[in-house]
């Protein structure tokens, strides 16, 4: 073969140029620190590249935003319920030495005014919110538990009613005590007290004082809507008889009677053709009722409550008529709220009609339908991935832990509370009025006969506080065991997640570091594989220079 200085050059010329090809790879590997620049330096090392880097930034999502996010909910919701825990813990303690401590009103109230405190911080840790979302309330993070101020403000321009449906259980049936001393108040307004008829020597006003225990279902509000105002009330009773109370007519207009008084209907009425549900506007007036024989449901908007008798109770409500699963539901109306108030729609079945019309225009009602069930609101569990096909439940549901019945405690105690005044009221008043009468006056006898009747009576209304307490004692162990369920239920994710974090930790060490046997270079075998590049193509260079200095024209 004839080798000519003009292929002598062009070989002479590609190697060069290759060897600075080569200096160029390994000074962009030096530079970028990456075996590669372009798929086409190395597939294989491009593919193996591609998958790394997706598991890493996949466990980078998973372990430094998800958990962590997921770790600050549950820290969050743990934090709150320690307060709530300790709030109990205090109830629980005042319910147990409030018995001994109170001997008037003044000492009941003063206990009293301790125990909403904590209530009201209680529902106050409902409303614990994490970056802008609500933690204890389901999907609806951007709802607070309770209404706020806020919201007050906004349903003075905006009104706000719910119609609700709530079901009770037979172990949802709770007895009351209701002392009666009507008697004793009969005819003490006349100058002289006038006994009454029937007060004899063998009928002593000690003998007309009496307690009598009622049955109840109390619903979870209180401040309900009148009936004879326009709201409804419909229950179901646990055979299925459907019972409908209410003032309205077929074109929902309040019905009225001659006088102008509104007209409550119930359907069907009793075999008698009573009224089977009765509205009565205050406690006292419908436990007197049913104590004097009402045979029927008392509806008491006030209180939020269904009274009945022991009889209707065994006649309708018994352990037996539940069995099967048959519950007891009640579906009432709701306007009248307060700042504090828990919202229905995170437990109840509602709807709610709004007024969205401006100020001093006609109403414009709109209504929102909600189905959450409470104690079946599993579809609100939120769920972070924080992992690969690992889901963790990052929040607690706010009816795991924040019952209306903490606060309808408190109402019952307001009303026994009220019981004790009005007797000390009486006591005195009457104590008074005797010193106005000469000792052996038939008005001083009548008078300190009243006045054994009052203490008959303010002894069963003490012991009916007493008794009060100590059923108290057990609701706020149960409202407590409730919490602490929650709070190990929130422990438990949280130790998990720990778990699950350390993993991600490691595995993301794990790919970082196989992404970089994948990817990165051997900077000390680079640097030395670029000085024996440099020095190859300098001594090309010397050497193509001395060759290419000669030729064949040379030696002729």
């Amino acid at each position: 073969m004839r080798m000519t200085n003009k292929i002598m050059r062009n070989n002479a010329a590609y190697n060069i140029n290759q060897n600075k090809i080569l200096q160029d790879k390994l000074t962009n590997q030096m530079t970028n620190q990456s075996k590669i620049v372009r798929p086409s330096d190395d597939p294989v090392v491009a593919i193996r590249a591609l998958r790394l880097r997706s598991n890493v930034t996949a466990v980078t999502q998973y372990n430094e935003k998800n958990a962590k996010d997921a770790d600050q909910w549950l820290a969050l919701t743990a934090d709150a319920m320690d307060t709530v825990d300790q709030v109990l813990t205090d109830l629980y303690k005042l319910a147990t030495t409030a018995p001994d401590k109170y001997q008037t009103s003044d000492d009941l109230r003063i206990i009293m005014s301790e125990m909403k405190q904590l209530t009201a911080e209680f529902y106050s840790c409902a409303n614990v919110d994490y970056a802008g979302r609500f933690v204890f309330s389901g999907y609806r993070t951007d709802l607070p538990v309770t209404f706020t101020e806020e919201d007050m403000k906004e349903m003075e321009e905006h009104p706000v009613s719910f119609n609700i449906d709530e079901d009770f259980g037979f172990q949802d049936i709770s007895r009351v005590s209701y002392t009666d001393y009507t008697k004793v108040e009969d005819g003490i307004a006349s100058n002289p007290p006038i006994p009454p008829a029937d007060i004899t020597d063998e009928y002593s006003y000690e003998q007309a004082v009496q307690n009598t225990t009622l049955y109840r279902f109390r619903i979870s509000y209180n401040n309900l809507d009148s009936l004879k105002e326009g709201g409804d009330l419909k229950i179901t009773m646990p055979d299925g008889t459907e019972i409908t109370a209410t003032a309205k007519d077929a074109t929902g207009n309040v019905q009225l009677d001659a006088d102008g008084n509104p007209v409550v209907v119930t359907t069907p009425a009793d075999a008698n053709g009573n009224p089977i549900i009765k509205e009565f506007g205050d406690q006292e007036e419908a436990y007197k009722a049913i104590a004097d024989g009402f045979e029927g449901i008392a509806y008491i908007p006030l209180s939020g409550e269904l009274v009945f008798s022991e009889q209707f109770y065994n006649e309708n409500f018994n352990e037996k008529a539940f069995e099967g699963g048959n519950t007891f539901h009640v579906n009432y109306d709701k306007s009248t709220w307060q700042n504090g108030d828990i919202n229905p729609i995170h437990y109840f079945k509602c709807i709610e009609k709004k007024n969205v019309a401006a100020p001093n225009e006609n109403p414009d009602w709109r209504r929102t339908a909600y189905n959450t069930q409470r104690d079946q609101g599993r579809n609100q569990d939120i769920y972070y991935d924080v992992g690969y096909n690992q889901q963790i439940q990052v929040n607690t549901r706010a009816d795991e832990i924040f019952t209306h019945d903490v606060q309808r405690d408190m109402d019952d105690f307001e009303h026994y509370l009220k019981q004790l005044q009005d007797i000390e009221t009486l006591e005195k008043n009457l104590e008074t009025k005797r010193d106005e009468f000469a000792e052996d006056s038939p008005e001083y006898k009548d008078l300190t006969e009243r006045l054994e009747g009052v203490s008959k009576a303010k002894t069963y209304i003490r012991d009916n506080i007493h008794t009060k307490f100590e059923n108290q004692i057990t609701k706020y162990q149960k409202y407590m065991d409730d919490s602490r369920v929650a709070m190990t239920d929130n422990a438990t994710r949280g130790s998990r997640l720990e778990l699950i974090a350390t993993r991600l930790t490691n595995q993301q060490a794990t790919f970082k570091e196989l992404q970089q046997d994948n990817e990165g270079i051997d900077i000390t075998e680079v640097a030395v594989e670029m000085t024996s590049a440099e020095l190859t193509y300098n001594a090309a260079l010397m050497a193509t220079g001395k060759i290419m200095q000669t030729n064949l024209m040379n030696y002729i």
